[in-house]
């Protein structure tokens, strides 16, 4: 008896469910730290999703889950110039500078009340991700905070990345690509295998696997601030932005 043939809108459901499930498992894994399947139940749900991709072509989205691995290395990192400029942030190791930093931004904005938020910093590469239309559409490294290198496809692979968002403004995500402890200590024991040679911790240098144009799966995103993009300019050339939630 012949099996029954999986008609086109039946295979769009189905791959719209598969990617449904498979972002909210990724998000419970990778971000979450809270997995609620197993990684055999995973592969699975990605291996079928690849499966109806490949029978219907055509359903293939840049923002599908089976899209994130197997990018194809650029031949060399085009230079962007940033909408805004990707300023790094200053040291301050007492109180006396805290309060020296305040008067500055009270000079500039007089009368304000100015509230703080507090947390630990990651020490990795800064980097900016454009969405539109609520797609991702390219990432760029810090860079001299004018100009950076374009990685879209490198940080389309970090599973923690959303490549899609519900809003359909333009909208840039800042924040920082970094190692975890366990994915540097993997890399360090390959090198070792190989060279016979360790690299120093990961706050010391760039997140290793962008000193490649290989895209690699051991990073992470740490994203931190967001803002529309507006089509107004300053006296600069340079749009504005405001802050807002994704």
């Amino acid at each position: 008896m012949a099996m029954k043939k999986t008609s086109l809108i039946q295979a769009k459901h189905e791959i719209q469910r598969l990617r449904e499930e498979i972002k909210y498992h990724e998000k419970k894994y990778y971000v979450d730290n809270d997995p609620q399947i197993s990684d055999y139940e995973f592969d699975k749900l990605v291996k079928k999703l690849k499966e109806l991709e490949s029978q219907f072509p055509e359903l293939i989205t840049p923002d599908s889950p089976t899209q994130r691995v197997g990018e194809q290395a650029l031949a060399g990192f085009a230079t962007v110039e940033h909408r805004t400029p990707m300023l790094s942030l200053d040291n301050c190791y007492s109180i006396e500078e805290l309060k020296e930093f305040e008067d500055r931004i009270q000079k500039i904005i007089p009368g304000e009340r100015i509230e703080y938020v507090a947390e630990l910093k990651i020490d990795g590469l800064g980097i900016s991700a454009i969405y539109r239309d609520g797609k991702y559409v390219q990432a760029v490294t810090r860079g001299d905070g004018f100009r950076g290198d374009d990685v879209t496809p490198n940080v389309k692979t970090i599973k923690s990345m959303p490549l899609s968002i519900k809003d359909s403004r333009e909208i840039e995500v800042r924040g920082e690509v970094y190692l975890p402890f366990s994915s540097f200590q993997k890399i360090n024991q390959e090198k070792e295998k190989k060279v016979n040679l360790s690299l120093p911790i990961p706050g010391t240098q760039p997140p290793v696997p962008f000193a490649s144009l290989t895209p690699r799966k051991s990073l992470r995103g740490n994203w931190m601030s967001s803002s529309t993009i507006s089509l107004s300019k300053e006296k600069s050339g340079r749009p504005n932005g405001r802050i807002c939630r994704l």
